[in-house]
């Protein structure tokens, strides 16, 4: 696979806020137009150019060259890319594809949801003003399934290779390190007693490729969120027979130390503490938007890469924050901009936890997501546990900075303060120090913000996701010491079993009969 202009590791951690560039890298100064591009040169890659990636929106890469050979690294005219894709059938199938999204960096991404299965495969034209780009038409041999069509790989090493998946998770080896053997019976016992009345918790079952759960604790309602994943990987490859608990709360629940007697009981959340033995997924936001991707989501890990504002010698030079007051150093946020406004514009959108501070500190307007991108600098501050917002401000085009946490996602560990983010005490006491750094040191400030932008832009593609889903699932079936079991107080999670799942699956295999095909 080409990947995108990469910026590898710019810069060596220093202590404070003494940033070593130790490489040359160019920047965009401003939208440029004069270079022209080559489309014959042009290159196109990634997984939505490969029909057995089956993914709830398919998407792909377009790197402008010029007729040198070199990479562009401004924007193109606006529109001058078309992409078309049909199916092969002579039956209608129903694709829909947005205008391409400017990276801003001479990069394009494309973006399509399929709405039915084609047997015979699609057509891909990517057209530079009428005149095909690189290798178009691209011919995807079918089938091509859709989102929505249960039809696993019964292999999960083909499927893996076909999405490339990592061989290895840092975060994951690290989290089952504390579970070199996980005791099925042992958690029945355990668990619910420990954990039910602590807010929200879900035994799950999957046997058969089949999803079974109970729900354990008052709040529960978010198993909507991983319900819809686990289905949807379930549609795409055979899991593992696997029993496991899900906390659908916010806080990580297992605080056992190894040597604890008992220790630690393998609790499966969307986040994770240094003081925590959580096994970590990616978090339910990142994960139904990118399910819901250009149908119940606007802001998604794809979009937000082609709304990133101005360039960056366009965007306000000072620091920016909207959100609600869900912790206090939010609030002490709001104090600094009074103080510092030419330095901080920060302002509180919602109050419920400290209601009593709204007549002092005011109520700010709300600000569209992808407005945020209007300024150089993103704080990027806890609510109740790791602010779910970070991956997209990473994937913006501003310098995060992140106040230090002990909290985390499931990538952070990739993550490198000084490299990919500027770090910010816990107390946010050096913030105004940070930003004023950035201001004088305006080149390194860029190129820390498009480096860390690099690496989220690979570890956080949609695809990646699954993957990583599947490998905390595979390993924790490896680990298991008995075998699961469907108990009789759970439920059956259905697939989707309404017009928009209707398909014909050819996949060979004898743990999956093909559906019989229904027209639409």
């Amino acid at each position: 696979m080409v990947p995108h202009i990469n910026i590898r590791n710019a810069f060596a951690d220093v202590p404070h806020i003494a940033f070593a560039l130790v490489i040359t890298i160019v920047l965009n100064v401003g939208v440029c137009r004069s270079t022209e591009i080559n489309p014959a040169k042009c290159v196109v890659w990634g997984p939505g150019l490969n029909p057995d990636v089956v993914l709830p929106v398919r998407y792909f890469y377009i790197q402008t060259v010029d007729s040198r050979g070199r990479n562009i690294t401004v924007s193109p005219a606006r529109d001058s890319f078309r992409v078309k894709v049909s199916s092969l059938e002579k039956e209608y199938v129903r694709v829909h594809v947005p205008a391409a999204l400017d990276r801003g960096d001479g990069s394009l991404l494309v973006r399509y949801r399929l709405y039915g299965s084609s047997l015979k495969g699609l057509k891909i034209e990517v057209l530079y003003q009428d005149k095909p780009v690189a290798n178009s038409p691209y011919t995807l041999k079918g089938p091509v399934y859709h989102e929505y069509c249960d039809c696993p790989e019964a292999d999960a090493g083909v499927w893996r290779s076909v999405l490339q998946c990592p061989e290895e998770e840092p975060q994951i080896q690290q989290d089952f390190s504390s579970f070199p053997s996980i005791d099925l019976q042992q958690l029945l016992k355990d668990v619910p007693q420990r954990f039910a009345k602590r807010g929200g918790l879900i035994h799950y079952t999957v046997i058969n490729n089949q999803v079974h759960r109970r729900s354990l604790g008052k709040y529960t309602d978010f198993k909507m969120f991983s319900d819809e994943m686990l289905l949807s990987i379930a549609r795409k490859v055979k899991l593992p027979d696997v029993e496991f608990y899900i906390n659908v709360g916010d806080w990580p629940m297992e605080n056992r130390k190894v040597s604890d007697k008992p220790g630690p009981v393998p609790i499966i959340s969307w986040c994770g503490s240094t003081d925590t033995r959580d096994i970590v997924l990616p978090t339910y936001d990142i994960t139904h938007s990118s399910l819901e991707a250009m149908r119940g989501v606007t802001n998604d890990l794809l979009s937000v890469q082609g709304n990133t504002g101005p360039v960056w010698s366009d965007k306000m030079d000072k620091a920016f924050f909207r959100g609600r007051d869900s912790r206090e150093e939010r609030l002490r946020l709001v104090t600094m901009s009074k103080e510092n406004p030419e330095l901080l514009d920060a302002g509180i959108t919602a109050y419920f936890f400290f209601r009593d501070r709204e007549k002092d500190l005011g109520k700010a307007p709300l600000v569209g997501f992808f407005d945020f991108f209007k300024y150089k600098y993103q704080v990027n501050v806890d609510g109740t546990v790791a602010a779910y917002r970070f991956p997209y401000l990473m994937l913006g085009d501003s310098l995060v900075l992140k106040q230090d946490s002990p909290y985390y996602e499931h990538f952070y560990t990739h993550l490198k303060a000084g490299v990919h983010y500027i770090p910010v005490k816990r107390d946010l006491s050096d913030l105004m120090e940070k930003i004023r750094w950035a201001q004088k040191n305006d080149t390194q400030a860029e190129a820390i913000a498009k480096a860390g932008q690099s690496l989220v832009r690979d570890l956080l593609q949609p695809h990646r996701l699954y993957c990583y889903y599947h490998t905390v699932l595979q390993t924790y079936a490896a680990r298991q010491n008995t075998r699961p079991v469907v108990h009789p107080d759970m439920e059956f999670v259905p697939q989707p079993s309404d017009h928009t799942a209707l398909c014909n699956c050819l996949r060979s295999s004898a743990d999956h009969k093909p559906q019989r095909k229904e027209e639409l």
